[in-house]
């Protein structure tokens, strides 16, 4: 991050705009918006500017800048429409001891002026470091289509009543009153009345909160999803944004952290297989003490809770203590991974059934029906089988499973880095180990990667991919 964002305060400030043109109006425009006092500098102004002037918004000077014209200014902004002339004003400004923008030049400077979605007193701005403006646009109309207009009459009613909701106790209670606020009582009374009812609702919704006892604690096991944040469910998304306490696993991305409150305390409780080991223990007590203290408590797991887990254990942890739960179901790894090979895991005509397996569990390698599975046509997703394979590979192999049944191994489904293996039975192993995959993998027995489908940075054409699988076909 080269530019930090900040937001400054320009109530009663000097800021200078040396030009008079059209990019001096694209920014004033903008600056008019604010509590500053504004000085243009331009020997031609245009029109707009002239009335801005007469009309006592800002102060012409109808002139080029000199030295000592931007002293005492918070922000300076050279608008000339010229770049020679820019440079020069810049440099004055610079001497004079101001903040320099200068329009569409990012290299002379000193802080940018970002897209902004305006909902006064709410205001977002979004900024990409100038590397990318037509997409800083594209971001602040999908903004402003979400964003509701009332928010700027309800956010100027909220600040004028901040002092009353100080009577709540801090953090989650004060929380609570103005979500119901900002969510659901503050937009409805709006539509029902206007400004007037707003304030009536605020009184309301401060007594009922006054009266409340103390929330209890919650606990809500949650499904990251595979890695892609845009595969998080909105229902996901609500819960990480509420949790005081998130208890997350190694296999939760970055990204998907980033979505929780800044606020939240943020435990890591990853477990790694044959590796790094939280015990199971230990997880189920951060989760009880957190609920038992009055927090919401968001248990986030990648992919869905219900799938190889450890929800029952945690469940009846809670379920012991008294405490509530609640799940929100995720997109498992084994959607991901059929999605990204564009197959489905079951088929009318080739299997009615699709099994979830697991490489290895608390004994070791885990065993199965080999002899069911190795029957034509089965379908099965394996989870946690990468250091498994061999085993996998050599019990399906002596229960009489076809060695040119297709496997796909897709690593980190779903995500930037995602790799997808196709190979057979036969060449599971070398070819897995050979690959060298480290990040978490699925593996799809009895299924290759569709011909027609393209595959997320495949070295490989699609025509590759459906020739006869006696050898290795990778997709990197």
């Amino acid at each position: 991050m080269k530019h930090f964002p900040v937001f400054l305060d320009l109530e009663g400030r000097r800021v200078v705009v040396a030009g008079g043109g059209e990019a001096a109006l694209a920014k004033l425009r903008l600056l008019l918006k604010t509590q500053a006092h504004l000085t243009v500098f331009a020997a031609d102004p245009a029109p707009e500017i002239a009335a801005w002037a007469t009309e006592g918004r800002l102060r012409l000077v109808r002139r080029r800048a000199q030295p000592g014209d931007a002293m005492c200014a918070a922000l300076f902004y050279a608008a000339n429409d010229d770049d020679a002339e820019d440079s020069r004003v810049a440099k004055l400004a610079r001497a004079d001891g101001a903040l320099v923008n200068m329009v569409d030049n990012l290299q002379g400077s000193q802080f940018i002026t970002p897209a902004i979605v305006d909902r006064d007193p709410v205001t977002v701005a979004i900024g990409t470091e100038g590397a990318a403006p037509v997409l800083a646009r594209t971001i602040k109309r999908e903004l402003e289509e979400r964003l509701p207009t009332v928010l700027g009459p309800l956010a100027r009613i909220g600040k004028t009543f901040r002092h009353m909701a100080d009577a709540l106790p801090m953090g989650r209670a004060r929380r609570d009153f103005w979500a119901d606020y900002y969510d659901r009582d503050g937009p409805r009374a709006h539509a029902q009345g206007g400004e007037t009812v707003v304030r009536a609702t605020l009184d309301r919704l401060l007594g009922d909160h006054l009266a409340r006892t103390s929330r209890p604690g919650h606990v809500a096991f949650v499904g990251a999803g595979p890695g892609d944040p845009e595969l998080l469910t909105m229902k996901a998304r609500r819960a990480l944004d509420a949790a005081d306490v998130v208890i997350y696993d190694r296999l939760v991305t970055p990204a998907i952290l980033e979505l929780a409150r800044r606020e939240a305390l943020m435990i890591d409780v990853g477990k790694e297989g044959f590796g790094r080991h939280t015990p199971q223990d230990e997880i189920n007590a951060h989760i009880v003490r957190h609920v038992a203290d009055g927090a919401q408590v968001v248990r986030l797991k990648s992919g869905d809770p219900t799938i190889y887990g450890r929800l029952d254990e945690e469940v009846e942890a809670v379920e012991a203590a008294h405490l509530s739960w609640s799940v929100v179901p995720g997109i498992t790894a084994a959607s991901a991974s059929v999605a990204s090979i564009g197959q489905s895991l079951t088929r009318r005509g080739r299997n009615a059934s699709v099994r979830f397996l697991t490489g290895h569990d608390m004994k070791g390698f885990a065993d199965h029906d080999w002899a069911q599975l190795a029957k034509p046509n089965e379908v099965a997703a394996i989870y946690m089988g990468k250091r498994a394979a061999r085993f996998i590979q050599g019990r399906l192999l002596m229960h009489g499973a076809d060695p040119a049944t297709p496997v796909t191994v897709i690593e980190n489904a779903s995500r930037p880095d995602e790799r997808v293996l196709a190979t057979t039975l036969s060449n599971l192993e070398p070819k897995l180990t050979e690959a060298g995959l480290t990040g978490p993998a699925l593996v799809l027995f009895g299924l290759a990667p569709r011909s027609s489908h393209t595959i997320r940075e495949s070295h490989t054409s699609p025509a590759d991919v459906s020739q006869p699988e006696t050898a290795l076909q990778e997709a990197f």
